[in-house]
């Protein structure tokens, strides 16, 4: 007797089956659209992150060969040999030559150094803003992508609240689960907008960097231009008058 109506009671109550899989089914065709949308955002960020990484860190290696074998070259053009293709340090050394080849028909030498120095600003322009490629899209993602997710929510609270009123119960029981189930939609916008944030500002920081070692080392281009080859970066003069006074040093006295 006790047993069956334990049974009729289970079948009249059915536990009520909480979790992800439940409030995406019940959000429906819009709940799963929006996931699309955060998932899109999602792989879309970490894309942009990884490829952006390894470009940044293949600039960060090329930079330290300009800074060192390039310089030791007698020439611009003897140098630029010495650097990879397609690298953006290459592309500035470049663009400084065509524009240098192109000097002589300034009949003001202020005018060729402005000259040159406008070709290495439009050189310098070029490379930050293939760089700061992809960085809006991470931009947006960390700005939109909650928003996205309140979206799931706040529809997924109206389908909650619809299926309340249909039911005729608003006890907490009844509320808490459904409204819970609509949050989760909340939580899926933040986990795609923080780590965009994150990737945003780590790569943007790292852009700097580059700027600032772009914009030097064109400046030292234009002063070893200008100086037909004379002048050449503070690093390299100090490293030759390093070596320089080793060859020339006095052998020490053999100790006795």
């Amino acid at each position: 007797m006790l047993i069956n109506i334990l049974a009729a009671a289970s079948n009249a109550a059915p536990a009520a089956s909480f979790g992800i899989g439940p409030a995406i089914k019940q959000g429906g065709a819009i709940t799963i659209f929006i996931l699309v949308v955060l998932a899109l955002m999602s792989v879309g960020s970490f894309y942009i992150l990884i490829v952006k990484w390894l470009e940044q860190n293949r600039i960060f290696r090329q930079y330290r060969n300009a800074r060192t074998n390039f310089w030791r070259a007698n020439t611009l053009a003897e140098g630029a040999t010495k650097l990879d293709k397609n690298s953006a340090w290459r592309q500035l050394v470049d663009d400084a030559l065509a524009a240098e080849a192109q000097h002589t028909k300034m009949t003001d030498s202020l005018e060729a150094h402005d000259w040159l120095h406008g070709s290495l600003a439009r050189s310098e322009a070029s490379i930050n803003a293939k760089l700061a490629s992809g960085l809006p899209f991470l931009a947006t993602v960390g700005a939109t992508a909650p928003f996205v997710g309140l979206l799931g929510t706040v529809i997924g609270i109206y389908r909650a609240m619809i299926g309340i009123a249909v039911a005729g119960s608003g006890s907490i029981d009844k509320v808490a689960g459904p409204v819970g189930e609509a949050l989760i939609m909340t939580a899926f916008g933040l986990l795609v907008a923080v780590p965009s944030v994150f990737a945003y500002n780590y790569l943007q920081n790292r852009n700097k960097r580059i700027a600032e070692w772009l914009a030097a080392f064109a400046t030292d281009i234009l002063a070893n231009l200008t100086s037909r080859g004379a002048v050449k970066p503070a690093i390299m003069t100090k490293t030759s008058t390093q070596q320089a006074a080793r060859t020339t040093a006095p052998a020490s006295a053999p100790k006795v």
